[in-house]
């Protein structure tokens, strides 16, 4: 048979150019396919390392969850989570402590100088001066932490 007026691009006697070039696009979609379901799954990762979440292995497990499963509940709840940020509930409640603290503390302090009766009033006056600028040291020291 004469092939010799067959275009190049089609079948030939020797091989199949148009098949050829097919192959390497399918195999180079397959891939960039691959990729980009990766990168997807990775989403609610980045997100969390981006803003230094507090969860971030909780978001990383069900990441991977609805990797292998395929339950993609998993992959909405660590979006969700990594997304919406959570309220830090424990910060107030160790000013509270705090504040509580050096109240009782100067509770003891007002007790005690009530109790010696001998003490001049200019001393306990001192006294309670003294109370009083280590309560408001103290006091602007937790503000400053917080």
């Amino acid at each position: 048979m004469n092939t010799e007026h067959i275009p190049g691009y089609l079948a030939g006697a020797e091989s199949d150019p148009l098949m050829t070039v097919m192959i390497f696009i399918i195999i180079a979609l397959v891939l960039v396919a691959g990729v980009l379901y990766f990168k997807l799954h990775a989403v609610p990762e980045h997100i969390a390392h981006g803003k230094n979440h507090t969860q971030v292995q909780l978001i990383a497990v069900l990441t991977l969850l609805a990797l292998f499963t395929h339950n993609n509940i998993f992959w909405v709840a660590a979006l969700v989570l990594a997304v919406v940020e959570l309220p830090d509930f424990l910060a107030p409640l160790k000013s509270i402590a705090k504040s509580l603290e050096t109240l009782a503390e100067n509770k003891e302090l007002q007790t005690s100088t009530k109790k010696d009766e001998a003490i001049s009033p200019d001393e306990a006056q001192t006294q309670e001066s003294t109370a009083k600028a280590s309560m408001i040291e103290k006091i602007t020291a937790v503000k400053e932490n917080n």
